[in-house]
């Protein structure tokens, strides 16, 4: 008789232990649901980016990417030097990644902080999140012939494409 009552005992706590476990486990979503940068957004970010380009008399290479780095749409204007399309894809990786514009980590560069330079990030300014809402979709980079006008281009497609869903862009 005792055997048996500490056989239900055990087994009693045991079903309360994998009821508590299992109740938490089941209670995280496995998945998580976020928004990317379509290949409609990404024309209209490179649309917006050649118009400025235009208007300055700066030929540019120009990269859109999503969230996650993965290039989504490239135009290589005329008059552009050959290296610029890979300059402006590692522009726009690093300010997808790293979810801030690309200026920030040639800042921290210049400031000191070394190591950015040897772990794959493009540390020149001119790459800059794309927004729909607070969340960053995307990134245009954008690399021409001067890191000045770059910047300028890529902040003026990141706020064209904030408008386009009603956003503010990323001003830092």
């Amino acid at each position: 008789m005792v055997f048996t009552l500490k056989k239900l005992a055990y087994s009693f706590c045991f079903f309360l232990l994998e009821f508590s476990i299992a109740g938490k486990v089941r209670a995280a979503d496995p998945i998580v649901t976020v928004n990317v940068i379509s290949e409609a957004g990404a024309k209209q970010a490179i649309e917006a980016a050649e118009q400025t380009a235009q208007k300055l008399h700066a030929p540019c290479a120009i990269a859109v990417v999503d969230r996650s780095g993965i290039l989504v749409a490239l135009l290589k204007m005329d008059g552009v030097r050959d290296g610029s399309p890979d300059l402006a894809i590692g522009k726009a990786r690093t300010s997808a990644l790293l979810q801030r514009p690309s200026a920030e980590t040639e800042t921290n560069v210049n400031e000191g902080r070394t190591a950015f330079v040897t772990s794959g990030f493009m540390a020149l300014r001119g790459g800059v999140p794309l927004m729909a809402g607070k969340e960053i979709v995307g990134a245009i980079g954008i690399a021409g012939l001067n890191k000045d006008t770059d910047v300028t281009i890529a902040n003026a497609a990141a706020a064209a494409f904030a408008t386009t869903t009603g956003t503010q862009p990323v001003s830092r």
